[in-house]
């Protein structure tokens, strides 16, 4: 029996999107494929109930993306596309889309940044710069932080977080010599033709060089030299777990997908 020569024609079309080379943004950020399995589990933090969500696209679990503040929404955009293509796992904190988390303890109101979560030392010093430290508040917050590491598997080739920052409030001139971040840098790329606010920063060595050949701006943190924040960074490069933050400039959508792009395509490389 022969096709309609409508469905003939979308046949080939498909044949043809996946004969395209590995370096084809179309082949990544075209027809969805992957319906994810969406699961929320929850997390109470004081009189705060957290929600955070898992999404598994597909059965490829080597690369968890990992979304903590729900006010950067572009990040998630581009890494949605992305995992309908090629599959993968998000976690995803909501917070009514905030970047803060509030919450009341014992009678006292804490503003906590879920970035800032994965070391005492972190969480005391957050606690300390809005005043409100108190050692029973960073119990709490600590139990909060190990059940979000408790969702990264241990056989994980690379943890993605999904960041996006304000034009001029975070940028890659923060590592540069003389920045309040230089310190923390083992090595860094700066490309003039690139928006200082779109960087790529990671702990592992290879990583680096893969999104600096791909002419990003790109940052090596010092492992051993970086100021020890509660970052998820810090917690992942004392440990050797290989992580990398994308991050662009709200709505900077294309920018976030090609970062993307080279960064799975390394891995997939590998």
């Amino acid at each position: 029996m022969q096709k309609p020569p409508s469905l003939l024609f979308a046949l080939l079309f498909c044949l043809s999107a996946w004969s395209q080379p590995a370096d084809s943004s179309a082949m990544i950020f075209s027809t969805s494929f992957y319906i994810p399995t969406d699961n929320t589990v929850y997390y109470q933090l004081g009189d705060t109930r957290v929600p955070i969500r898992i999404m598994q696209y597909g059965n490829d679990r080597h690369i968890l993306y990992l979304n903590l503040h729900d006010n950067e929404f572009t990040s998630v955009q581009a890494a949605r596309l992305l995992l309908e293509q090629q599959g993968g796992t998000l976690v995803k904190l909501e917070n009514n889309g905030q970047r803060m988390i509030r919450f009341r303890l014992r009678g006292k109101k804490f503003l906590v940044d879920p970035n800032r979560i994965f070391s005492r030392e972190g969480i005391e010093r957050s606690l300390r710069e809005t005043r409100t430290y108190m050692p029973w508040a960073v119990d709490e917050i600590e139990k909060f932080g190990q059940r979000i590491l408790d969702l990264i598997p241990g056989n994980i080739s690379c943890v993605v977080a999904l960041h996006n920052n304000f034009e001029g409030s975070f940028s890659i001139k923060n590592y540069l010599p003389g920045g309040d971040r230089s310190n923390d840098a083992q090595a860094v790329q700066f490309l003039d033709m690139n928006d200082p606010d779109d960087i790529a920063l990671t702990t592992d060595e290879d990583i680096y060089r893969a999104m600096v050949a791909g002419r990003f701006n790109s940052i090596l943190q010092d492992n051993t030299r970086v100021k020890r924040d509660g970052s998820l960074s810090v917690y992942c490069g004392a440990r050797g777990i290989r992580y990398i933050n994308i991050e662009t400039e709200h709505g900077r959508l294309e920018s976030y997908q090609r970062m993307l792009q080279v960064l799975l395509q390394y891995l997939e490389k590998e």
